[in-house]
């Protein structure tokens, strides 16, 4: 049975069952995790096992700082503490080469590990209450929604045996940004809140965007497969489009006043940050409604400040993944991953 508990008390029954192996879910500011040891292989293998997700897709190791961090990789590098100085805690994942500390299920077999510093206080009293690092890919069956309150993840395991730590609603609302320190130009492998003209500022020198191909996959997660996809056939909209909508239709707008017409409608701010916190959240309350399908307008292109553009990038990456069609049986991916 699924459990939500909060508070100093739901810290140490998660630490209780994180030492005995067990899978447990708690808050960071991007998305709920599902949390188990980083250096208990057993214990990661049954985090692979409860979200349905592939052996080839890494996961991220949370930690407590860079002192925990230091002893997961083989070198702790000037720029990984210029990066951690600046933007941990935070949403800033940093792939490095790893330690024999981490277990290979960690990395997908690979010789790199992603870490992260997150800046949520449930988080970080959870790891420094267990005293070792933890894995936390999103709290969701793989390929699923990601969860933004502990209410997401507990619909997400209905009937499972998971804690799950109630620590709000994720302020950022969406992944972290993934950054290489292994390659000549760090490159970033998976956009988000953080943009690469920002980690620049901080490194002195130029960032690179990947296109996320060949072996990136096993050094990022977030990379591989569907991802971020409701149920329901979802579809991304041009603004001129959304007033076709009926009562089929769940519509997640930014400009839409009119609800009587629709199936559905959560309003979505026009600024990226709010757009990002309530993205998730919106796609959930659509997955919840009698609608048949989801219509997301495409989002404003506002860009009042600097970093707007890059933001609203790592918004699309997640919508573009996130879209998917109806599909007849004829189309129907039998491979693909379930929700």
């Amino acid at each position: 049975m699924t459990d939500i508990l909060e508070g100093p008390e739901a810290i140490v029954a998660a630490v209780a069952r994180l030492g005995l192996g067990e899978p447990i879910a708690f808050p960071t500011e991007t998305v709920y995790g599902l949390g188990a040891d980083a250096t208990d292989a057993d214990a990661v293998e049954r985090i692979f096992t409860l979200k349905g997700r592939p052996a080839n897709n890494p996961l991220i190791v949370h930690v407590s700082g860079p002192e925990m961090a230091d002893d997961l990789v083989e070198s702790w590098t000037d720029e990984a503490q210029q990066l951690a100085e600046a933007f941990w805690p935070g949403s800033l994942t940093l792939v490095l080469a790893k330690s024999d500390l981490v277990p290979d299920v960690v990395t997908a077999g690979g010789t790199t590990v992603a870490i992260r510093c997150p800046a949520h206080p449930v988080a970080l009293a959870l790891i420094e209450s267990l005293g070792k690092p933890i894995v936390g890919p999103s709290a969701n069956p793989s390929g699923w929604i990601s969860p933004t309150t502990a209410d997401h993840v507990a619909r997400g395991f209905e009937g499972k045996d998971l804690l799950v730590i109630d620590g709000g609603w994720c302020r950022a609302g969406i992944e972290s940004t993934v950054l290489d320190l292994t390659t000549d130009e760090p490159t970033i492998l998976r956009l988000g809140v953080i943009s690469h003209t920002q980690i620049a500022q901080v490194l002195g020198r130029p960032v690179q965007i990947s296109s996320n191909t060949g072996d990136e996959v096993s050094r990022s997660p977030g990379v591989l497969g569907a991802h971020y996809q409701p149920s329901k056939p979802t579809l991304l909209q041009d603004t001129e489009s959304i007033s076709k909508a009926d009562q089929s239709v769940y519509l997640i707008s930014w400009s839409v006043q009119n609800t009587g017409s629709t199936g559905g409608l959560t309003m979505m701010p026009s600024d990226p940050e709010g757009y990002a916190r309530g993205l998730y959240g919106a796609m959930h309350e659509a997955e919840l409604s009698t609608a048949c399908q989801i219509w997301i307008e495409r989002p404003p292109k506002t860009v009042d400040k600097e970093n707007d553009a890059l933001m609203w990038a790592a918004i699309m990456e997640r919508l573009n993944r996130a879209c998917h069609p109806p599909q007849t049986p004829q189309s129907k991916d039998t491979s693909s991953n379930t929700h």
